[in-house]
């Protein structure tokens, strides 16, 4: 038998590694350079414009909330405007959602070992990668977060502290809402339908008008003040055009024709829940055990819907699998009396989670094992013949032809800038190069503050290096996505500006392969009205778009 002392010190070695794994694993991009990262200007302006005391659908329009910039912009204010500031953001971030996992498996009273295997694959699965912030994964953060005080909630003996966590759980699902509509709106369905069983459990009637009454008194207090600007431009309201994501076709070929995980975990619960089911009234009666299971197939259902609505990048619905990893564990171990608890156990454990997660971490280790083991030399043919005087070997490196015409500089060959604001960054030569020309214009010299710029690139941060003014107005969009950050009626505005020459210099980025990631019709404009002086690579990856200068004629 295990003494009471014995088992408070196991249980606070866990949480040691708990805490060692999430913040230690958090931590790690602290210690990195980063190549530029995609659409990662988008982050950086939002920050960038709240930061600078700039309100939101006053001063700039945007199609969501501006819940997913709160932080970022904060670290602006404490570290200054730099990309680096960013990378910095998510790590709270990251550290955050750990916690927050955390606080939701020791609240359904999962075992120590099974909760401590379970965040390592929450943070290998879903944190230790990002290192950047995105709205697609911060709104699944405040979900976590929200998700943490309900279940404190819910699990709490009846006080005033009780209804401070519902109130606390509503406004982080606030903030989910506020930051992504999809990923928001899927948050307070899970929460209603937990709280909808917690009420018939404990027969408290009162628990759902009082969840939504808390989240209805602070979506008043955050919008009634933007009420009086261009709030509408979230729904794209009073302008055309208007299309759903929420297509039946697109759901049942993602779901039925995907998912694969998802539809695995799923067979597996169903599985452990069977000799729970054949007494499903005394089942019912758990509450910890029913609170997991809803909380889990919700969780899986959330990730089958959220990849259709949110389709890119496509690994924005990950977060399931420590949800279902943590319920099948607990379950199994329960069901095969395996006490993960037991030293070996619980090595052979994490040695598995490691091996099934070393995809996320093999990338580092591949560098130095590169080097060990260096793959052996093989010879493309060029048009089906051998290189001369070699033989022509076929691999699994060079069985494909690479038959893309387009140039692509590899990120081994880029550097670094100069600039401040983008330390610790790396970029092709070319786009460093460029900027360097660019700020060297004779334009940018002479006006120097009072030039009037259109950035219309990924390279945001040249407002702050350069510097410009950002323009301003409620009608102005954050970013230039035609049909996704703009409208119609934003493209017509900025197209009547070209037509006057209203901007002394404009970048431009011509992106073919994105359908108007910025507006094709603006670079038809520009070809007629101004004159194109220089053009550099953009920071893509590959480097398959290119930043176009132009000046007034």
């Amino acid at each position: 038998m295990t003494s009471g002392s014995s088992l408070y010190q196991k249980r606070s070695l866990f949480t040691v590694a708990e805490s060692l794994i999430i913040i230690g694993l958090a931590l790690v991009p602290l210690f990195a350079t980063f190549p530029y990262r995609v659409n990662i200007f988008l982050s950086w302006e939002g920050a960038y414009r709240l930061s600078t005391g700039q309100v939101p659908y006053k001063d700039f329009g945007l199609p969501l909330g501006y819940g997913f910039w709160i932080i970022p912009a904060l670290f602006f204010k404490l570290f200054g405007p730099q990309l680096i500031s960013l990378v910095k953001a998510q790590v709270l971030i990251n550290i955050i959602a750990g916690f927050s996992f955390r606080a939701i498996l020791k609240r359904l009273e999962v075992a120590p070992a099974v909760r401590t295997l379970s965040v390592l694959v929450f943070v290998l699965s879903y944190s230790f990668f990002n290192f950047w912030p995105w709205y697609n994964h911060t709104v699944i953060v405040y979900e976590l977060v929200g998700l943490a005080f309900l279940f404190r909630f819910m699990t709490s003996p009846k006080g005033r502290v009780r209804l401070l966590d519902l109130a606390l759980a509503a406004l982080f699902v606030f903030l989910s809402i506020f930051t992504k509509q999809d990923g928001g709106g899927l948050a307070l369905l899970l929460c209603l339908a937990l709280l909808l069983y917690n009420s018939i459990h404990d027969k408290s009637w009162w628990d759902i008008p009082l969840f939504l009454g808390f989240l209805l008194l602070i979506a008043v207090i955050f919008i009634a003040p933007l009420t009086r600007y261009g709030f509408g431009y979230w729904f794209n309201h009073g302008q055309p055009p208007h299309n759903s994501r929420l297509a039946v076709s697109d759901f049942a070929e993602e779901i039925l024709g995907a998912s694969q995980w998802i539809k695995f975990y799923l067979l597996l619960i169903v599985l452990s829940l069977v000799p729970a089911l054949r007494q499903f009234r005394a089942f019912w009666q758990q509450k910890t055990a029913m609170l997991f299971t809803l909380l889990t197939l919700g969780i899986l259902a959330e990730a089958a819907l959220f990849q259709v609505t949110s389709y890119t990048p496509p690994d924005n619905n990950i977060f399931f699998h420590a949800f279902a990893f943590a319920f099948l564990c607990a379950r199994f171990s329960a069901i095969q009396q395996i006490d993960l608890g037991q030293r070996k156990a619980f090595t052979a454990g994490a040695l598995l989670v490691l091996l099934w997660w070393s995809g996320t971490f093999w990338k580092y280790i591949d560098r130095v094992f590169a080097r060990i083991f260096p793959p052996a030399a093989t010879t493309e043919s060029v048009a089906g013949h051998p290189a001369p005087g070699e033989e022509n070997v076929v691999s699994r490196r060079n069985f494909m032809l690479n038959t893309d015409t387009t140039h692509d500089v590899p990120t081994s060959q880029w550097i670094f800038s100069s600039l401040p604001a983008f330390e610790k960054i790396y970029m092709p030569p070319s786009t460093v190069e460029g900027m360097e020309r660019l700020l060297n214009m004779p334009v940018v010299k002479e006006k120097q503050d009072s030039i009037k710029v259109l950035n219309m690139t990924e390279l945001t941060p040249l407002a702050h290096a350069m510097p410009f003014k950002l323009e301003t107005g409620q009608d102005y969009p954050l970013w230039y996505h035609l049909g996704v950050g703009m409208f119609n009626r934003q493209l017509d505005a900025f197209t009547q500006k070209v037509r006057q020459h209203h901007y002394d210099l404009v970048l431009y980025e011509y992106a073919p392969g994105l359908n108007n990631f910025f507006p094709f019709a603006l670079r038809n404009e520009l070809k007629q009205h101004y004159r194109q002086v220089d053009q550099f690579l953009a920071p893509r990856r590959p480097t398959n778009a290119t930043i176009e200068v132009y000046v007034r004629p």
